[in-house]
């Protein structure tokens, strides 16, 4: 009996293993290719924090590789039930394609070898890209929240340190909520958090819609649709300049409220259950319709001057911002081609919440 209770435990224990070597791997191949793309080394070499602690940002990347990995660890050793990872299942997939790529395309994938597979791209893509933001964004609003500690607060002086910190600070704070939310949803994954991934959207035209919206694809984007955006707009009018830079501030905190609805269930191209809570009870894109609000506001200096110059450039420049507003609605309806081919649950949710855009109106 007990020479046939080996056989089981050696199963587990090397499934344990191969789920933790497949992950490692895959956490290596997502970092060395962020570390080896051009567009990633000046943000890698860049050095963050104060004279007393200080580190690079290809230093933060490679602890946070391990942290994660070694977390990934615990998590193989410790879970009672282990069962094939998708990056296992990833790696299997591709070992299959390198002995016999016509056999595998003739045979197709499996539902969740297909999950497993584009899941894991998304992964490598956005795991990295989410952790180097996320701690720009924290190492930003910890440099400007403490130019505004020690520059002090006047009401002489407020125009002032508004335009130097106080919307960056905000700004920061604001994003740094958002990019952790999907930070924690593309690196945690489990049943015990509701949040795995059912579908992956496997349309090219979806995966393109979306990649085009971060870089480096977005350098692609802006050379074909321009860019006539920018992050803090300057209005000449005091009053003006200070509440269209507040209004573009609550879009995004707005555009952040979306991003901690979807909780743990936040990511890209996924299908990890419908979400009905927060801004998403009144519309069904509530992050695009805020982002875009925001970005045209930030057009409308740069709007204005175009047509200053001339009526061709104005348009030229309304045009541009169009442009990026039609690729996000794009976005939406591709992402709802996607939820729909699922099961009928995303159906039932746009019958309860008519309106994409727009309460009412679109």
């Amino acid at each position: 009996m007990e020479h046939a209770s080996i056989g089981p435990a050696v199963a587990v224990i090397s499934l344990r293993l191969k789920n933790l070597g497949a992950s490692a791997t895959v956490v290596g191949v997502a970092c060395t290719s962020y570390w080896l793309a051009p567009y990633n080394q000046r943000q890698l070499s860049s050095l963050f924090g104060s004279t007393t602690f200080s580190f690079t940002g290809a230093a933060f990347l490679f602890a946070a590789a391990l942290a994660y990995t070694a977390l990934l660890g615990l998590y193989f050793l410790a879970v009672r039930t282990p069962a094939r990872s998708k990056s296992l299942r990833f790696l299997q997939v591709a070992a299959a394609f390198v002995r016999s790529p016509a056999r595998l395309v003739r045979q197709g994938l499996s539902h969740e070898d297909r999950v497993a597979v584009l899941g894991t791209l998304l992964k490598v893509f956005f795991g990295p890209l989410m952790a180097m933001s996320l701690m720009v964004f924290c190492m930003g609003a910890i440099d400007h929240g403490a130019a505004i500690v020690a520059s002090g607060v006047s009401v002489e002086s407020f125009r002032v340190l508004f335009d130097r910190h106080g919307f960056w600070f905000l700004m920061q704070i604001i994003l740094f909520v958002d990019v952790s939310i999907f930070t924690i949803g593309y690196l945690l994954e489990m049943p015990a958090l509701g949040n795995p991934i059912r579908s992956v959207d496997p349309t090219l035209l979806g995966w393109a819609a979306a990649m085009f919206c971060y870089p480096p694809f977005n350098t692609v984007s802006s050379a074909i649709l321009g860019s006539t955006r920018t992050d803090f707009p300057q209005f000449d009018d005091p009053t003006a300049h200070l509440v269209l830079n507040l209004t573009l501030l609550l879009l995004m905190a707005v555009y952040a409220s979306a991003s901690v609805a979807l909780g743990l269930k936040a990511s890209n191209l996924t299908h990890r259950g419908i979400v009905a809570r927060g801004p998403y009870r009144l519309i069904r894109h509530p992050a695009y319709m805020c982002k875009n609000m925001a970005w045209w506001i930030g057009s409308t200096p740069l709007v204005l001057a175009a047509f200053a110059h001339s009526a061709l450039d104005g348009m030229q420049a309304v045009a541009s911002v169009a442009g990026w507003t039609l690729l996000y609605v794009l976005r939406a309806l591709t992402e709802e081609d996607h939820l729909r081919s699922v099961d009928s649950a995303y159906a039932a949710y746009a019958a309860r919440v008519r309106y994409r855009f727009v309460p009412g109106l679109i």
